[in-house]
């Protein structure tokens, strides 16, 4: 009788999940997450953090202490990046036509809208939970905050200058930071926020001429459009405005060569902005883009050095 002898197969997969595989998910997913909020590209959040911290040194003529500086750095994170969330949604038909976003999660459908609009409800609730440490004229600006921040990404659809009201959004952490120290908002706050909407319109114009072509395809409005072939005289005019304004309004309070100094120091890396863009090239346009928070950050310093100095 003939042994019944049978080859060997190779081993079946098995169907049940393994802690590893389970493992390798959560981080892809994670992974996803972090992209989605732009984790790797720091100088987003720090254009909102630099004149938020000047405006919580001016309002309190100095250190306000390491509660507020929390808060306000914390919260500006999580801020802009539920931010980038809601943008990445309403975005997410038009940035499959654009060169520089087609590969987004969300556009790419690696995160699913509900799971994009989960997140960013997530994190706004973590930066309102900050807010709720400060006082109640913070906690009614947060809210106009948040409005300001969810009609930004439609704003492109119907207005010729939506870096306009971003420059709205991106400056509210300026009558925040004051109304956290002095529970009120003083003229100044209001003064200021208009200065760094300027600045905010000349680095996003910047961002705007990286993706003209493409918008100009897709129907988009945005500045570098609406200006043509003024923009790099109309990117020139609003730092001009921006640095005058906070150069002007903070003469008798940062009483101190310092700052001074450190809006010298502004002006040149504005011309060097300036002289990037001249050819309109992408590439170009896109690192004065990064560049500027840096402006921001010498900004801050001439402000905190010269309270610390006195």
């Amino acid at each position: 009788m003939k042994a019944d002898v049978r080859r060997a197969g190779p081993p079946q997969a098995s169907t049940a999940p393994s802690g590893g595989s389970a493992l390798h998910e959560v981080k892809s997913v994670g992974a996803l997450y972090l992209e989605l909020i732009r984790w790797n590209r720091p100088a987003g959040w720090l254009l909102l953090l630099w004149p938020t911290l000047s405006a919580l040194w001016v309002a309190a003529h100095g250190f306000p202490g390491w509660h507020l500086v929390a808060v306000f750095t914390l919260g500006t994170f999580l801020m802009r990046s539920a931010g980038c969330c809601v943008n990445d949604v309403a975005d997410r038909e038009f940035d499959r036509h654009v060169k520089r976003t087609a590969g987004r999660p969300v556009t790419t459908g690696a995160v699913s809208v509900k799971e994009a609009l989960g997140l960013g409800a997530l994190l706004a609730l973590l930066a309102f939970g900050l807010v709720l440490t400060t006082n109640t004229v913070t906690i009614a600006l947060s809210f106009a905050a948040l409005a300001v921040t969810l009609i930004y990404p439609y704003a492109k659809r119907y207005v010729s200058m939506p870096q306009a009201v971003l420059g709205v959004a991106f400056s509210f952490g300026i009558p925040m930071a004051f109304a956290a120290v002095q529970s009120r908002v003083p003229l100044l706050a209001w003064v200021l926020l208009l200065g760094n909407l300027f600045w905010v319109i000349a680095y996003d114009t910047e961002y705007a001429m990286v993706d003209r072509d493409d918008d100009l395809k897709i129907g988009m409005k945005t500045s570098a459009i609406t200006l043509g072939r003024f923009d790099v005289a109309g990117v020139m005019l609003s730092y001009l405005i921006f640095i005058s304004i906070w150069a002007v309004a903070l003469m008798n309070i940062a009483q101190s060569a310092i700052y001074f100094i450190a809006i010298g120091v502004a002006v040149l890396q504005a011309l060097w902005h300036g002289w990037l863009i001249r050819k309109r090239q992408r590439d170009d346009c896109f690192r004065a883009f990064r560049l500027n928070h840096w402006l921001g950050f010498t900004v801050f310093a001439g402000i905190a050095l010269s309270y610390a100095v006195r």
